[in-house]
Parts: structure tokens; sequence; C-alpha cells
């Protein structure tokens, strides 16, 4: 499904628990998530922990999102 909407011309992020997948299915733009039963949060942690986590994991998916990439890419930091 990623590779579809880029063939339109409309950049994707995919975050992912599992990144190996996210490359053998084509994404460009790959985002590592927290963990498969939480992928976008963490609720060992207090609210004001796992806001700045989740808002961390959406600046890291814009700043992927802004990027021109010619090949796979995965945006750990």
């Amino acid at each position: 499904m990623v590779k579809e909407i880029e063939r339109t011309g409309i950049p994707v992020v995919h975050i992912c628990t599992v990144v190996p997948i996210s490359l053998t299915v084509g994404a460009n733009r790959i985002v590592p998530a927290i963990a498969i039963p939480h992928p976008l949060g963490n609720p060992n942690l207090d609210g004001n922990e796992e806001k700045a986590l989740r808002r961390k994991l959406v600046e890291r998916a814009l700043k992927a999102l802004s990027t021109e990439v010619d090949e796979q890419t995965v945006f750990e930091n």
C-alpha cells in the first residue's frame, strides 16, 4: 500500500515496530516504533513522559515526510 500511494506522488512514512518487514515491503521512509503491543506509546510512563515520547515519534515522522529520499531510509533519530 505504501509503494502505491508514493507512486501517485504523495510521500508516505511507515511507522513500524519490525523494520525488516517494512524494508521487505519496500517502504521508502521508515520510522521505528516503540514496541509491538504499544507501537506509539509506553503505558508504563507517566502522562507527561508518554506525551513527550509520542511527540518525539510524530516529529521524527514529520521530518521523514519532509525529507527527499532516493532509496529506503530508516529514520532512527
